[in-house]
């Protein structure tokens, strides 16, 4: 409203301007015509305020467009996709961190229990194993314990026991799937149903328009787009896990090769 009176206000300056350019004497004329010019000044100075006033306005964050979206979402469905990523995320943190203590540097493991082996004998070396995290030292110490045996036993108690690390490092993987496959298909039933109540909108009101048809359509898009961006999320956590076990795997079997090596060495000396 200020902005209004005030070009209005310039507006009548013009007129009266112009109308003493008309009818002043000549040595008023040269003044009236300073007085436009200023006036035109001023004018421009207004337009282009204006033109920049949408530029100044606040841009939104990323935080706060997707709070809002959230918001016009289902409250049901939107709650429970963002559970399934609460959940989700919880157990691959969970499993990220248990396979990462995990992780052994397996040639320095090998080389002190060689080491060991040599100068202390099997008590000394499965102490070493005992005091050393991971499933690659536990392997070790499986197959020490059964050194006695025999190679053979050996061999078999470590591919036996192999199967039980490899059984507790893949825990909790299936329920990481579980969530991302369940995030977008609660996305597609929230969907599903946003369309549905959309429809119900067209039909109580009896005409199809194109504002209810629109807002129906968009408040239930939302959850799908929630649910894909849930089941983005947990699959690169998911994928991760995935490959950690891969080379965790990788690593107790070429280890276990090199320590049944050691193992048969250290009894032909033993022999001899």
């Amino acid at each position: 409203m200020k902005k209004l009176i005030a070009f209005l206000t310039i507006a009548g300056m013009l007129t009266i301007g112009i109308t003493n350019v008309i009818f002043a004497q000549e040595g008023v004329n040269d003044d009236t015509t300073a007085t436009t010019e200023e006036v035109t000044e001023v004018v421009e100075d207004v337009l282009f305020e204006e033109t920049l006033e949408p530029e100044a306005e606040e841009v939104k964050g990323f935080h706060q467009v997707l709070k809002e979206k959230f918001i016009e979402g289902s409250p049901g469905f939107m709650g429970i996709v963002l559970l399934t990523l609460v959940l989700g995320l919880a157990l691959s943190i969970e499993r990220i961190i248990y396979l990462n203590l995990s992780t052994t540097n397996t040639q320095k493991l090998l080389n002190k229990v060689e080491t060991t082996l040599e100068n202390g004998g099997i008590d000394a070396a499965k102490e070493v194993c005992k005091n050393t995290k991971g499933p690659v030292a536990g392997i070790f110490y499986q197959g020490l314990d059964r050194y006695n045996e025999g190679v053979e036993i050996v061999e078999k108690s470590i591919v036996s026991y192999g199967g039980v690390l490899m059984g507790r490092l893949e825990k909790g993987l299936s329920w990481i799937a579980l969530f991302i496959a369940l995030a977008p298909m609660l996305g597609f039933m929230g969907t599903v149903i946003g369309m549905i109540g959309a429809f119900d909108n067209i039909e109580a009101v009896g005409d199809i328009s194109p504002t209810i048809v629109a807002g129906g359509i968009k408040v239930a898009l939302l959850t799908t787009v929630f649910g894909l961006i849930v089941a983005i999320i947990l699959q690169i956590f998911y994928n991760y896990c995935i490959s950690k076990i891969d080379s965790l795997v990788n690593d107790m079997e070429d280890s276990s090769i090199s320590f049944i090596d050691i193992l048969v060495k250290h009894e032909s000396k033993k022999s001899n």
